[in-house]
């Protein structure tokens, strides 16, 4: 009977799933990639496949057969506070590198049994939004939907992609989660798309404020499966889901043909993953996860992400055999600050936030000689000793609308210590983390050589390689840096940018 049905379907809001965004995420111990911009940098789908995979292999170790991963927004505006959730600015590059993390994370297999479940997210338009505002709306006509934020949903279809999870915002004023001709007549019609759509976190309540009618809007556009984190006793919990459901369906507002639709695909997906004949996954390869095989591929992340923005008086790559090197900022020596958000927590924090890993500072100590002299600060003491100074700055770690931004200038207390810095006389290396480009200011120009790093994860030995000359940088902007913070959209600040998209420099390699 459908209350059968029903409640077999709503044990599917309870599966194994979670945000690996840059890694296994959520897990102390686990590898942290660089988040999706610095992967954009580094242009190389095989690299982004290998990460895929290595995140699929360390989930499954601890029993997790479904990634919400990967996001294919094509952020424009850098105000929008998961712009470091995306690859790029430009469609192309963020659709081959997003069907390279659905090949790694499904398996490469368009037919037969999946490895593990990847998620294209978030359908579609959510980096587009007006001023970058999350969960906002897209205004744009269908021709630019599709040419700019659809294309990638293309790609990730035709590699295989199992499921869609649908976006929090809008186009043209109408909710996605709501949106029949783009979820239903689009995607699984025009595009082919046989996998399963999810709601995205009790997004379907923002549908109305009778909770039964939102069910109806999204089920009926094409919702297959609802996320609900709402328990007993909770407004809006899946029990009530469940009630107000089956009596849409006995009213005749949801047809009896839009659950099976809807079981179907869930069941599909299902058997791909092999969940019926092995449920639970083996604990055996519980040594893989953080494995020095997997920091291996993230260490490769880090150095191919790292775009060199500028690098005069040959200052690039260091010697190792420096008499003095002196690394300034808090950055220089916070994990959670390389790492940024969704690390451990959903905002992520500062500090020593995970397991294993190695900041920056611990980096440069273990590549130079042991002659050469390291020492940190917050500030610029004992710079002026230095031979070169390394001053390391970061934007605070942030997730989604609470990283959302009207002023994206560098602070000007990190624009001082660039500053002071510049003071001593000495070479001056400044490393930047972000998760978006930021607007410089003085402090591009009192640095000798500027890279932008970023958010690398864990494995900040990829840094010091780069800025000791084990491997030249090879990194390109994945995106327009804006040069103010009058003109933030890519299509604005793209006629008078401070760096194109493409940029980036490089050096011979010495110094070891």
């Amino acid at each position: 009977g459908i209350r059968d049905v029903l409640r077999d379907w709503s044990s599917d809001v309870c599966s194994s799933d979670l945000d690996a965004v840059h890694g296994h995420n959520n897990v102390l111990g686990a590898v942290i990639f660089p988040h999706q911009i610095g992967l954009g940098a580094t242009r190389n789908p095989r690299l982004v496949e290998e990460v895929a995979r290595v995140t699929a292999r360390e989930m499954l170790a601890t029993g997790i057969h479904w990634a919400f991963a990967p996001t294919l927004a094509v952020a424009q505006d850098p105000r929008w506070g998961r712009t470091y959730e995306s690859y790029s600015d430009d469609p192309e590059l963020v659709g081959k590198l997003g069907a390279a993390a659905v090949r790694g994370i499904q398996g490469g297999r368009r037919t037969g049994a999946w490895l593990a479940l990847a998620c294209a997210k978030h359908y579609v338009g959510d980096g587009g939004t007006t001023g970058g505002v999350d969960q906002g709306n897209t205004e744009c006509d269908e021709a630019t939907l599709r040419r700019v934020h659809l294309a990638p949903y293309r790609e990730a279809i035709q590699a295989g992609v199992g499921s869609v999870m649908a976006s929090y915002s809008s186009w043209n004023g109408v909710k996605l989660h709501g949106h029949r001709y783009l979820l239903t007549e689009v995607l699984k019609g025009e595009l082919g798309f046989e996998g399963f759509v999810v709601s995205d976190w009790a997004a379907i309540d923002q549908l109305s404020p009778s909770y039964k009618e939102a069910i109806e809007r999204a089920i009926q556009a094409g919702v297959d499966m609802v996320m609900i984190p709402n328990g007993p006793g909770q407004p809006n919990s899946y029990q009530d889901f469940l009630r107000l459901l089956e009596e849409l369906v006995r009213e005749g507002r949801v047809p009896e043909g839009r659950i099976d639709d809807a079981v179907r695909r869930i069941l599909r997906v299902k058997a791909r993953l092999g969940l019926f004949e092995r449920p639970v996954p083996s604990d055996r390869h519980l040594g893989q996860v953080g494995s020095a095989q997997h920091r291996a591929v993230a260490r490769r992340c880090v150095r191919e992400s790292l775009v060199l923005l500028k690098n005069e008086r040959g200052t690039l790559p260091l010697s190792k055999r420096v008499r003095h090197v002196h690394l300034v900022g808090p950055a220089a020596d916070d994990l959670g600050l390389q790492c940024g958000g969704w690390t451990i927590s959903w905002q992520g924090s500062t500090g020593a936030v995970t397991r294993g890993g190695t900041t920056l500072l611990q980096a440069v100590r273990g590549a130079v000689s042991p002659r050469t002299r390291v020492t940190h600060s917050v500030d610029v003491a004992e710079g002026a000793e230095a031979d070169v100074i390394v001053v390391v700055l970061a934007e605070p770690p942030y997730a989604e609308m609470m990283g959302d931004r009207k002023d994206l200038n560098l602070p000007e207390d990190q624009r001082a210590l660039v500053r002071r810095a510049r003071a001593t006389g000495k070479r001056v290396v400044t490393v930047l983390y972000s998760g978006r480009p930021l607007i410089l200011g003085s402090a591009l120009e009192d640095s000798d050589s500027f890279v932008a790093a970023w958010l690398p994860g864990t494995e900040g030995q990829g840094i010091a390689e780069v800025l000791f000359g084990d491997y030249r940088p090879t990194g390109r902007l994945p995106r327009v840096w804006p040069k103010d913070n009058h003109r933030l959209a890519s299509a604005e600040a793209a006629a008078d940018p401070l760096f194109p998209r493409g940029y980036g420099l490089t050096y011979g390699a010495r110094g070891r």
